[in-house]
């Protein structure tokens, strides 16, 4: 198969191992080495921020032990190994890392198993073990930014794996474990050096985007010095780490009311309320500054659970605009509580003010 047209770009490779990452069967008792050709598309595509998962047949303690001894563990940021349906462990590798299957690509070198997530997953892209070499080439393994976070994006989704593994482990409920993770949130005017990600965001972010926008570099550039808007960038760590640049707005201030037009959060950060989050503190900051908080939004077949949160934080509809809702938030109105788990801070130079959601 070749780079499909339309479809976005890859965000996770699922590799086959045995007969496609290396020479041999690991359950068999061979100690196969890497293809060389293997080991430059992994550094290739991790560099793009490309994310890797396994997808193997065979015991996982036993492949889990190889892949560790060949120092080829800490490409994966999933690995799913036994003896069940190839279309099944790739859907448990999507729900794990949170993407969507029409942004995963899998690689085997048996034409049965590529058949099987073929049918079962026709959003999947799959490719012969004989094409490994050629993936960097195709356009769907071709993001249009290669920033800094994308080459850093390995490191923040192992990261998240821990999380997830000290949540299932936790035993005190979730909010306990929220409130365990002393999550800090800092918001800052978007700058020269951000344009990059900033624009990676609008194009990797679906389901939590308010209004299904992409900007490129130069139309974030021009509203970012217009003085009549403002572009606003979200980071987020916890004691495991930092997640990164998680979360872009942009504002128009039209009159006496401060118009969101557009709210984009990672599918990644999701779990942790950072929508809320964010989306609380925008409603507080116009309200602040004598404004009334309005919002677009573009209603898509993956982004209704925004809305929902986008009414938690106060945002009611009060009219549409052709495709697009309207939606306000009364200053005569008590606020819904904010989230109380996220530290937030404001500004873009250290060192910055800071404050807590009330």
């Amino acid at each position: 198969m070749t780079a499909a047209t339309g479809a976005p770009t890859v965000k996770c490779l699922v590799w086959d191992l045995d007969d496609t990452l290396w020479n041999g069967v690991v359950l068999e008792g061979d100690d196969p080495a890497p293809f060389p050709v293997a080991l430059e598309t992994l550094a290739e595509l991790d560099r793009r921020g490309i994310l890797h998962a396994a997808a193997g047949r065979g015991e996982h303690s036993v492949t889990q032990r190889h892949l560790t001894e060949r120092r080829l563990a800490d490409w994966f940021c999933a690995v799913q190994v036994g003896w069940g349906a190839k279309s099944a462990a790739v859907r448990r590798i999507a729900k794990a890392l949170n993407i969507g299957l029409d942004t995963i690509a899998f690689v085997d070198n048996d034409p049965v198993e590529r058949a099987e997530v073929e049918s079962e997953l026709p959003m999947v892209r799959c490719y012969p073990a004989a094409e490994v070499g050629q993936l960097p080439q195709f356009r769907d393994f071709r993001p249009e930014h290669i920033t800094a976070e994308a080459t850093g994006r390995r490191r923040l989704y192992q990261a998240e794996w821990q999380r997830r593994e000290a949540e299932e482990e936790f035993t005190e409920g979730r909010q306990a474990f929220l409130d365990s993770l002393g999550l800090v949130m800092e918001l800052r005017p978007a700058t020269e050096e951000d344009l990059s990600r900033a624009s990676e965001l609008t194009v990797r972010t679906h389901q939590l985007n308010s209004t299904g926008l992409t900007y490129g570099i130069d139309e974030l550039r021009r509203l970012s010095a217009s003085p009549d808007h403002q572009v606003r960038l979200a980071t987020l760590r916890d004691r495991f780490g930092d997640y990164g640049i998680i979360g872009l707005s942009v504002t128009e201030l039209v009159g006496r009311d401060s118009v969101l037009r557009l709210m984009l959060m990672s599918c990644r950060v999701a779990s942790r309320g950072a929508g809320s989050v964010l989306l609380h503190h925008l409603v507080q900051q116009a309200l602040a500054d004598g404004r009334r908080p309005v919002a677009h939004f573009t209603l898509t077949e993956v982004n209704r659970n925004l809305l929902v949160t986008m009414r938690f934080a106060g945002y009611e509809a009060t009219a549409t605009d052709g495709d697009r809702l309207v939606l306000a938030v009364d200053p005569e109105r008590p606020l819904p509580k904010a989230p109380g788990h996220t530290r937030v801070i404001v500004g873009a130079a250290r060192p910055a003010q800071e404050a807590r959601l009330s």
